[in-house]
């Protein structure tokens, strides 16, 4: 199977990103898309975060409490596919077709959302020639990000999050993650602008 997107990390920005595009099921252009994300959630800011200043966000609710309820908010899409317990070593453009291949199996998109943190640390293979020094972070922590232009990289390449060059804060993450999923709604339904919300006053 080739999904037609495959988003690699289950933090703030990934599974808002998901979120956005699972929602979006009933449109038309999306009914027939896969949508799969790579839950690796291991170095997540999010697992020692508390949070008092987000929006929605009861006061004091635990960042390690939001991952473990995400995979429950994704469960409700049927063409969400969360990948367990595995962590992306490499993402290689072949064609129009990105390879990603983790530590377990290789997987086939025709894009890529990439939402891990922005950590030094960061190594993904076929990634690293868009590695630079993160513009809005404190250069003695030594955060990087990936060059982009409004979160596009390179053509299917997307970028989300601290790792696009945003500040660690959670609501800015998730919008990071909600506008590439908007993005590839548009592009999905043939470059109209469009978006996945609901009303009340729909029925």
């Amino acid at each position: 199977m080739v999904y037609d997107v495959l988003i690699i990390g289950g933090g703030v920005s990934g599974v808002s990103c998901a979120q956005v595009l699972g929602s979006a099921y009933k449109k038309e252009f999306v009914k027939d898309k896969q949508v799969g994300i790579i839950m690796h959630q291991k170095s997540s800011m999010l697992q020692e975060a508390v949070f008092f200043n987000a929006f929605g966000i009861e006061p004091g609710t635990l960042g390690s409490d939001l991952l473990d309820k995400s995979k429950d908010y994704l469960a409700q899409y049927p063409h969400i596919n969360q990948i367990e317990g595995e962590k992306v070593i490499a993402v290689i453009k072949k064609g129009e077709i990105f390879e990603i291949s983790t530590n377990k199996e290789l997987y086939c998109a025709k894009n890529v959302v990439v939402a891990v943190n922005s950590s030094s640390t960061f190594y993904i293979e076929g990634l690293m020639d868009y590695v630079m020094p993160h513009a809005k972070s404190l250069a003695t922590k030594n955060r990087v990000q990936l060059h982009n232009h409004d979160h596009l990289v390179a053509e299917g390449l997307y970028v989300v999050g601290t790792l696009a060059g945003h500040r660690s804060q959670l609501a800015i993450a998730a919008g990071s993650g909600a506008a590439v999923a908007t993005d590839l709604l548009t592009l999905w339904n043939g470059g109209i602008e469009t978006h996945s919300h609901d009303s009340l006053r729909k029925k």
